[in-house]
């Protein structure tokens, strides 16, 4: 059995595409790890100093980052068909 790459959600509460993308995780058994960067100031900031972006929703997985629900290139990365 494959090992599920670490995968990292940044959202905010009131964005509309982080809970598409949340939808989208559990609707095919990804777990993932939620940060709120309304809560989380340093986490913020690294998403913006990894991706030049103040954007959510940012996908982190293994150690590539996705701005925006990207749906091909998250299936790209976690091998989903």
């Amino acid at each position: 059995m494959n090992q599920q790459k670490k995968v990292v959600l940044f959202t905010t509460p009131t964005c509309s595409w982080c809970t598409r993308t949340k939808r989208y995780f559990i609707q095919n058994q990804i777990r993932f790890t939620e940060v709120d960067v309304t809560r989380d100031k340093r986490a913020a900031q690294d998403i913006v100093r990894r991706t030049g972006q103040q954007g959510v929703p940012v996908i982190l997985i293994g150690s590539q980052a996705i701005v925006g629900f990207n749906k091909s290139r998250i299936d790209r990365l976690l091998n989903i068909s």
